[in-house]
């Protein structure tokens, strides 16, 4: 097996941050940060707004970058995905992909839902510190 290549926005609004809660492995059961893979010869950033798209309908556009995140051997799996920060230009959220996530929320940075997934971990470190 190789490594597989995701993406992940963080959205935020109102200083909250938009999580889903994952159905599938890896780390189902855990909130997370919405996107998904990257497909081949398409670009990361195509890729997350892309995927924000499907899942939950709306327009996003990126802020910057918080970096990379990478998974690996959670639920025998290995993920290296990049983060961006983003913000939503158009539509409100709705689950359009119920099979993959049970619900959305807007977290407080500070009082986020539990289990927290590795990259709803990571992003919420790097934007309180500002990174």
């Amino acid at each position: 097996m190789s490594p597989g290549v995701g993406c992940g926005a963080a959205i935020l609004r109102d200083g909250r941050l938009l999580l889903v809660k994952r159905l599938k492995a890896p780390e189902a059961g855990s909130w997370n940060l919405p996107g998904g893979k990257v497909d081949f010869g398409e670009a990361a950033a195509d890729a997350v707004r892309r995927e924000i798209s499907e899942e939950l309908g709306v327009e996003i556009a990126l802020t910057r970058s918080l970096g990379f995140v990478e998974m690996i051997g959670l639920d025998g799996q290995h993920w290296v995905s990049p983060i961006y920060q983003a913000e939503i230009r158009a539509g409100e959220p709705v689950n359009v992909e119920p099979d993959k996530h049970e619900s959305f929320v807007w977290a407080a940075l500070d009082a986020p839902p539990a289990p927290l997934a590795l990259a709803a971990r990571e992003a919420i470190a790097r934007l309180k510190a500002g990174a």
